[in-house]
């Protein structure tokens, strides 16, 4: 199948500049495309992650993705959509995040066939007389003002600055165009007029007949009508450290049956026919879940490895059916990150005094000796029925943790000061 072919029937194909030539040009050859991201935080987020997947199937139909981190861009600020200016970072802060980003990209895409470059590297040569005689003079100002990105800041006002971000877009996609042999940019929706500049640029410079093309994918929308990605407790990272791969997984996990299919379709290199199947579970068997496993599976692997995907079911069985003593340090700051917690001094104390006192877990030692008779407390999975009992924080979990779970399902993680 066409590499186009195959991205329309996922559903992820918005808008292309000439459809049928693309399709004829993935045939002829293995081209290159590209994909650009501004280093305006230290983490992409699965937002960001949509296009990145469109590059990451080129790359395994044997094109040639490169990646542009935008360390020029990144400085000046791309125009956001909102109504204000972006905050301009200092270089050093564009350097980390750019440093951050890049070991990111090459988790996703490893190092053969697959390119990573900086923007800053070519649009830091440009004098300004060179950018306004050779650049400057090629863009319409009319023309730029009816670009969606530009026309929607116009009634609050958008500086100079950010006004000429779609000519350095453009700048970056004839310099890939010509040093690179790209002739495809992958983007938003949002990102049409900036992509369009670009082959505008292209064609003014290279000729009429240069092959250059655009393909942006559709806005994600969940079933509820509201925007993927964004969730009560912020946005899923892809940066560990920020949200951790329990966390992604069960972001995925989660999703509405009305969803599935078409994340699955999205995130995921699985066929047509696996996908088929899994779209029969849903219709038949919804309450077992089989497809948002299936999805957490693909997605927290490629993004996270297998073995976190390992760890991320551990966790999830092991607070499903209780038996949490079998969990690892790191599996329990993974599980338990955004459980309620609390710290306490590391003696050896009796079971309702630790409740009760050092805890407060329990809200009186008479509500904690009920709970402990009624076999309401667990501690490291263990049901605790004895008053006279003592809780040692030294017995498991490296002298760290305690878990406390009281009834069915409520848990509380206690960190043991050292």
């Amino acid at each position: 199948m066409n590499i186009v072919d195959e991205l329309k029937w996922r559903g992820a194909v918005n808008q292309t500049t000439d459809e049928q030539d693309l399709r004829a040009l993935t045939d002829e050859k293995k081209i290159g495309l590209y994909c650009g991201v501004d280093p305006t935080g230290d983490s992409l987020h699965i937002g960001h992650l949509i296009p990145f997947m469109m590059l990451k199937r080129f790359q395994l139909q044997g094109h040639h993705p490169v990646i542009v981190i935008g360390g020029g861009t990144g400085a000046i600020g791309d125009p956001s959509g909102k109504n204000s200016e972006r905050v301009l970072q200092t270089m050093d802060q564009v350097q980390h995040n750019k440093e951050a980003l890049t070991a990111q990209m090459e988790n996703l895409f490893g190092t053969d066939n697959f390119r990573i470059v900086d923007n800053y590297d070519w649009l830091s040569k440009l004098s300004l007389l060179d950018f306004l005689r050779d650049y400057g003079k090629l863009f319409n100002v009319n023309t730029m003002l009816n670009k969606e990105v530009v026309a929607t800041r116009l009634e609050v006002g958008i500086s100079f600055t950010e006004f000429t971000y779609q000519i350095l877009q453009s700048i970056d996609y004839l310099h890939l165009y010509q040093h690179e042999d790209v002739q495809l940019q992958v983007g938003g929706a949002d990102q049409w007029g900036n992509i369009t500049a670009g082959i505008d640029l292209i064609h003014k410079i290279e000729g009429a007949d240069a092959r250059a093309h655009a393909l942006t994918i559709p806005l994600m929308l969940k079933a509820d009508g509201t925007k993927f990605g964004k969730t009560a407790g912020g946005a899923i990272w892809l940066d560990p450290e920020k949200t951790t791969p329990y966390e992604f997984y069960q972001f995925w996990i989660n999703q509405d049956d009305r969803d599935v299919i078409k994340y699955l379709k999205y995130f995921t290199f699985l066929s047509e026919d696996e996908i088929k199947a899994l779209q029969q579970e849903v219709n038949n068997q919804p309450e077992k879940r089989v497809a948002q496993r299936r999805l957490a599976q693909e997605v927290t692997k490629f993004v996270h490895g297998k073995q976190a995907v390992i760890e991320a079911e551990h966790i999830t069985q092991a607070l499903f059916s209780g038996e949490v003593a079998d969990l690892s340090v790191d599996e329990i700051e993974q599980g338990f990150k955004n459980m309620p917690s609390v710290q306490v001094n590391g003696e050896t104390k009796n079971i309702v005094l630790w409740l009760v006192d050092d805890t407060k877990i329990e809200p009186s030692r008479r509500q904690a000796r009920e709970d402990v008779k009624n076999g309401a407390i667990r501690i490291n999975g263990e049901k605790i029925t004895d008053l006279e009992a003592d809780i040692n924080p030294a017995d498991h979990f490296d002298g760290k943790f305690v878990i406390v779970r009281r009834g069915k399902k409520k848990y509380f993680l206690v960190r043991i000061n050292k």
